[in-house]
């Protein structure tokens, strides 16, 4: 176990908190960002050597009310192990430092909760995983400690482990603590794909609220929140209750990092705090990070960086999945574009010992996640990274049933009695007007078709999926071949009276 404590008791020349020997820096196409501290006015030269010989050098100003310098390096391909040799020139003795066992490949940040929190001790067949460890040295680790701010911090305050390669201690440290398990998974599933070098930096804290990882900009686009959130939250909800307070020690500090992209995996506490606001919030903290790493990291950092999200499985509040998608159904749209999303819902784990809101079954997870970062990330063409979605939904009032039209083809694992359901404004003889079940009837290898109960004529609303427990471990009715999940959705629009012989498409929204 690694423990870092940077308490800054005056300033002295060094690297910024998150660099260290056997770091990953951000490969080409962009340049890696490096950046210190130092004495104001002097000058440092950034060297990059390889077997003792000098490859590159930049030189950089300490800025005098920052007393900060920071380089931007020749972008590189992937690879090492080079040193990264800092000198500071003043009138004092020049002073060196020196990063070792350093090399080149894509850096993915990993945030959210405490189902990103999870370390690789506590989920399925975790004594194989760790065992494997050893396996895979050029994927290495880095965990930022639990720390919140009232103000935006310049760098990380406290780590939890530095960087490192990968060992079963550091990779089932303890429960919730490092390292995360889907984390690290994900860039395991990348390494084996792509054979290069994988930077994984952790900054997750449990029970916490989108409203705690965003800004001030978020918070204001979104209608702002309270100035204290604690009162309006359940107790169970442990972590940080004030807005922005991780954004300002967890996620502002790491903006000069030069990066490829985020995993996101939260949700939970939103059921309880804002769950209207998701669809909101969500969306406006991708663009508002991806605008701050970008700056941060003189452009360095693509401005539409991908960034890959969990569609919780969590069991209270179903239209968090919704939110989560801006209320599309599916990712990258046109409110999150260069978006992916791994569909959990169908991994619910009834009897985890950490309670089921923490499936332990993280490797499904991280494999789905790899899968839209192959595809929208790195831009693997032809590959399936999510499951089927409807295309056209057709409402036959005269036999009473309702065709739904997938855009892939589909595997059929059960038929199911109520996790189809409609509902119709104009026939409702209760207030509000409630969804009723569509059992389904048959299925072909696109089509499924529903019966369409009472009012069969007035149908003006579909959905799918919109339960507190939708189904059974891997046993949801509908995947594609690849096994992926046909994702929830709901589908509104002003149908009109369909009539005997005639049939009325519903077409989903954004499609």
């Amino acid at each position: 176990m690694i423990m870092t404590f940077l308490w800054i008791l005056g300033v002295t020349f060094r690297f910024a908190s998150y660099y260290g020997d056997h770091m990953v820096l951000q490969k080409k196409p962009a340049g890696a960002v490096v950046w210190g501290y130092g004495e104001a006015g002097a000058n440092v030269t950034v060297s990059l050597s390889k077997d003792s010989k000098v490859i590159m050098k930049k030189m950089a100003p300490v800025e005098e009310h920052s007393e900060t310098w920071k380089v931007v390096l020749a972008p590189m391909e992937h690879g090492g192990p080079y040193s990264v040799i800092a000198e500071q020139h003043s009138r004092e003795e020049p002073k060196n430092l020196t990063l070792r066992d350093i090399y080149f490949g894509d850096i993915w940040l990993c945030s959210g909760q405490s189902n990103m929190e999870m370390t690789v001790s506590q989920i399925i067949n975790a004594s194989k995983e760790l065992s494997e460890a050893s396996l895979y040295p050029y994927v290495r680790v880095f965990t930022a400690s639990l720390i919140q701010s009232e103000v935006e911090l310049q760098d990380l305050a406290k780590i939890d482990l530095e960087w490192s390669i990968p060992t079963a201690e550091n990779l089932g440290h303890g429960n919730f603590s490092y390292f995360s398990a889907v984390c690290w998974l994900f860039g395991r599933h990348l390494y084996e794909t792509l054979r290069y070098p994988i930077g994984l930096v952790e900054s997750s804290w449990g029970g916490t609220c989108i409203e705690a990882w965003s800004s001030g900009r978020v918070l204001q686009e979104c209608g702002g929140v309270p100035k204290r959130m604690e009162f309006l939250l359940p107790t169970l909800l442990s972590g940080p209750k004030m807005p922005s307070v991780l954004w300002n020690a967890m996620i502002h500090p790491l903006l000069n990092m030069s990066l490829t992209g985020v995993i996101w995996y939260q949700g939970e506490s939103n059921a309880f705090m804002n769950p209207d606001l998701y669809n909101c919030t969500f969306p406006a903290l991708i663009a508002d990070w991806r605008r701050a790493f970008h700056a941060g990291s003189d452009g360095q950092t693509q401005l539409l960086f991908p960034f890959g999200f969990v569609q919780d499985r969590d069991d209270r509040f179903p239209r968090i999945r919704w939110h989560q998608t801006a209320d599309y159904g599916y990712a990258p749209n046109k409110r999150m574009p260069n978006t992916f999303m791994a569909v959990a819902v169908d991994l619910c784990d009834e009897h985890s010992r950490y309670g089921s809101i923490h499936p332990r079954d993280k490797q499904n997870v991280a494999y789905r996640l790899h899968l839209g970062a192959r595809a929208v990330a790195y831009g693997e063409r032809g590959l399936v990274f999510q499951g089927p979605y409807p295309t056209k939904v057709v409402v036959d009032g005269a036999r009473g049933l309702i065709n739904v039209t997938y855009g892939q083809e589909l595997l059929l694992l059960l038929m199911h009695d109520h996790i189809f359901e409609v509902r119709s404004s104009s026939c409702c003889t209760l207030e509000p007007c409630q969804w009723v079940p569509a059992p389904m009837v048959s299925a072909s290898s696109h089509t499924v078709t529903l019966s369409s109960p009472g009012c069969r004529d007035a149908v003006t609303r579909l959905r799918y999926m919109w339960a507190e427990w939708p189904c059974e471990y891997r046993q949801c009715p509908l995947y594609n071949k690849h096994l992926l999940p046909a994702p929830p959705f709901v589908i509104d629009s002003a149908l009109k009276t369909a009539r005997a012989g005639r049939e009325t498409a519903l077409a989903p929204p954004h499609l």
